[in-house]
């Protein structure tokens, strides 16, 4: 008995609509990877704005800049359920008299290791900034705005995915005095030294018109570079180990002076390094977001390793 007319319509249908869902199951396969990120990106350059803006005078050690972006950053690590390394947030330290403030601040938080709580990646990244020079502000956007963001960054992943080994999240004070705030915190360890595996430092991590973040570190510690050298990177960041004249030019220096493995990211000076122009509309918040990204996909493999 023939089909009705309208039976072959419908069957016909079905067979072109079996086809094209045939042929557009194979698409993905072609098209480029979208990498999720495991942060959010609009918060990542509100924090940056904010300890960027002209109410922060600059950060200078010392100063109520200062001192307003330490309770900023205790308030974001407390709503990000980052607990307290010590009894409190702050560990003070001395300066030396030449400057005008008697102590600096780092703040230090902590979030436990899953499988080994004894040992610690310390993640780091410095508040403090030039503060006000011949009535200019320094506002520090890059330098190192983008690197407080980068432990805010963390801490909201870790808040979905519990880290192996215990990190502690630390934003140093005085950096721009000579690295004051971290060598402190590296002589004075609050837990046993022994047990500091790893440090990863950012320190202008939001600009690069050549779309280049530099890894520094792996040099002294073979066993880095092939992680470095195959991790994923986001968008289209390139990835490079490099600069070894770096090795002293930021906070992981006196993690490497007292044998502490680290890895620093940072990017090329700029127009704009340590002038009043480092302001948040000069970042490039495309490549931020994926230098963030690559860092941390940085540590989920690490995190994996025995350090």
């Amino acid at each position: 008995m023939p089909l009705p007319k309208t039976t072959i319509v419908i069957l016909l249908l079905l067979f072109i609509s079996c086809k094209t869902q045939n042929k557009s199951s194979n698409l993905p396969e072609n098209l480029p990877k979208t990498v999720t990120a495991d942060f959010d990106g609009e918060q990542l350059l509100k924090h940056v704005k904010e300890l960027a803006s002209d109410a922060y005078e600059g950060r200078e050690t010392g100063t109520p800049g200062a001192t307003k972006a330490k309770n900023y950053i205790i308030s974001e690590f407390k709503k990000l359920g980052v607990e307290p390394l010590g009894k409190t947030f702050v560990q003070e330290f001395p300066l030396p008299e030449k400057f005008n403030a008697s102590q600096g601040e780092n703040i230090l938080g902590y979030i436990k290791g899953s499988l080994k709580a004894n040992e610690y990646i310390v993640i780091t990244a410095h508040y403090d900034h030039e503060g006000i020079q011949d009535g200019n502000i320094y506002n520090g956007a890059d330098d190192d705005a983008s690197g407080i963001s980068g432990l805010f960054a963390f801490a909201e992943y870790f808040k979905r995915n519990p880290p192996k080994h215990s990190v502690i999240l630390a934003a140093f004070d005085a950096e721009e005095k000579g690295l004051l705030g971290s060598y402190y915190f590296v002589d004075n360890s609050m837990v046993p030294k022994a047990q500091l595996k790893l440090n990863i430092n950012m320190d202008m991590i939001s600009r690069s018109d050549k779309k280049e973040l530099f890894a520094v570190g792996p040099q002294y510690t073979e066993k880095l570079k092939p992680i470095i050298e195959n991790v994923e990177r986001s968008g289209d960041v390139k990835l490079i180990i490099g600069h070894k004249e770096w090795t002293f030019s930021s906070d992981h220096a006196g993690f490497h002076s007292a044998g502490i493995p680290f890895v620093y990211f940072g990017v090329e000076d700029h127009e704009d390094y340590h002038k009043p122009t480092d302001d948040f509309e000069n970042i490039q918040p495309t490549f931020y977001k994926n230098a963030m990204q690559t860092i941390i996909s940085f540590f989920k493999i690490i995190d994996t390793k025995e350090l």
